[in-house]
């Protein structure tokens, strides 16, 4: 059952349109809350100069008639400082959120008596309004706050500024004017307007434009996948992806993609070719075995026992050779038990004739004991093959690096024998598995060409490396170094 966004398309898709809509959403919340702060600050200051227009005429000492109180249909209210409405505009039917719900201005109250109480009375509005002002002066502060008002029947919210004046026969004054907040609330419904139209068309295009560059972008990992569908039911590796010059993550991914599929093929062959080999190498004893047997059956009296013993032993030697082989390649990791190298080298070189061994002391390191055993038995089968007289082996430390580790003490084993050494474009391809330098050298002589590529690879699952070179003397030299426990 295919599950929704499924493919990398279709969750691209959804990310990237997801992502512009918040951006999006974002981006219109502040543009609407900017455009609404700008239109109320604007709002507010109309109100402020038309209220400061009234409150000029206020402290010129004007009658109440002569003031601009009906500018643009605008709401005024002119209050005394006991909270009386003295003025209001002419049209003006009902009013909130300044304070004062009056519309129509009231009658005067009876004068005050005592002047020192007016004196007392002055000072405490004075100090209710927090600012001292003198006759004719105007306040410096206003006081803003939203409202709403009805002139003429039309009923509208309004932005109310109270601007505060101090006259010399009426006292201290407040001037109430609006300024309509209908231009605010019809910008910012056309502007969201224009969001919730715009938006989604604007989400969709980004959908539908990422849909079509991702489309692009995945065709050659589409490329990739039908090629490699392909080499899977073809089961030919020979077969290579196709790699867009595009020089990018996709590319390079084709590129990673037949280096695996290179080294596969060099895998496969190399395993092709070692079940080959070996199948040849077992068959000559087999053979052997066989006619000997065979022999044997028809005239016991001409059995070669010795022969048929030592085509058992060879054939049990390459036998264990093979498992060896086998687990190392499925990647067998050595124990991480303690080897003495000197030790081990000195039980290599029991029993052998012409084998000198010059070992340090306490030379230890970490692996298989068993493994090691059989590197240092291939390494002296191998030089007492191909020696004149004598075969030495050496057991040191050495503070360089041991080459696959890096840096560190390292373990030295050095095996030389006075043959005549191994020719320089010949010291690679004698690790190689089946290989004998010597074709005219019987297998029975020669071996099964198996030994130094134990010996390599069981080196290189220990950490370390197996080179040859010549020794001074014209042999060879077989060194392997292994890092130290």
């Amino acid at each position: 059952m295919s599950r929704p966004f499924a493919s990398v398309r279709a969750r691209a898709t959804l990310a990237a349109t997801l992502v512009v809509a918040v951006a999006l959403v974002a981006a219109g919340t502040a543009v609407l809350l900017s455009l609404r702060s700008n239109l109320l600050g604007e709002a507010g200051t109309q109100a402020e100069r038309s209220a400061r227009e009234v409150a000029t005429g206020l402290a010129f000492a004007k009658p109440y008639d002569d003031l601009p109180l009906d500018v643009d249909d605008r709401p005024v209210q002119v209050v005394d400082e006991e909270g009386r409405l003295v003025a209001a505009s002419e049209d003006l039917e009902r009013i909130s959120g300044t304070g004062v719900d009056a519309v129509k201005p009231q009658p005067a109250a009876t004068a005050r008596d005592g002047g020192d109480d007016e004196d007392d009375d002055a000072a405490d509005d004075d100090d209710d309004h927090g600012e001292s002002l003198e006759p004719g002066e105007i306040g410096a502060r206003t006081t803003v706050s939203d409202g709403s008002a009805t002139i003429d029947g039309d009923t509208e919210d309004y932005r109310f500024a109270a601007v505060p004046v101090e006259t010399e026969d009426r006292g201290r004054l407040t001037v109430y004017a609006g300024a309509p907040l209908s231009a605010e609330h019809g910008a910012v419904n056309t502007a969201l307007t224009v969001m919730l139209i715009g938006f989604p068309v604007l989400l969709a295009v980004v959908a539908w434009v990422t849909w079509l560059v991702t489309r692009r972008a995945l065709r050659p990992v589409e490329g990739i996948r039908r090629e490699m569908a392909a080499i899977t039911a073809s089961e030919d590796l020979a077969r290579r992806v196709p790699v867009p010059d595009t020089h990018d993550e996709v590319a390079r991914l084709a590129s990673t993609t037949n280096e695996t599929l290179t080294a596969l093929e060099s895998s496969v062959e190399r395993q092709r070719r070692f079940v080959a080999d070996a199948s040849h190498e077992l068959r000559s004893p087999i053979a052997s075995l066989r006619t000997q047997l065979e022999v044997a059956a028809a005239h016991p009296e001409l059995l070669d026992l010795g022969g048929a013993v030592e085509d058992t032993v060879r054939l049990q030697r390459l036998a264990a050779d093979l498992l060896l082989l086998a687990r190392l390649d499925a990647g067998e990791r050595p124990a991480d038990a303690r080897v003495d190298l000197a030790a081990l080298a000195r039980e290599a070189a029991e029993g052998r004739r012409g084998v000198r061994v010059r070992a340090e002391e306490d030379v230890t390191v970490a692996g298989s004991r068993g493994q090691l055993e059989r590197v240092l038995a291939n390494l002296l089968d191998n030089a007492q093959r191909h020696a004149r007289s004598a075969v030495e082996v050496s057991v040191r430390r050495d503070e360089g690096p041991h080459g696959a580790g890096g840096g560190g003490q390292t373990a030295v084993v050095a095996v030389a024998d006075d043959g005549e050494g191994v020719p320089a474009a010949d010291r690679e391809r004698i690790f190689e598995r089946f290989v004998r330098l010597d074709a005219a050298r019987s297998r029975d002589d020669g071996g099964a060409g198996l030994g130094l590529a134990i010996a390599r690879d069981v080196a290189v699952r220990h950490g370390g490396t197996l080179t040859v070179r010549d020794t001074p003397a014209g042999g060879a030299l077989f060194e392997l170094r292994l890092p130290g426990a």
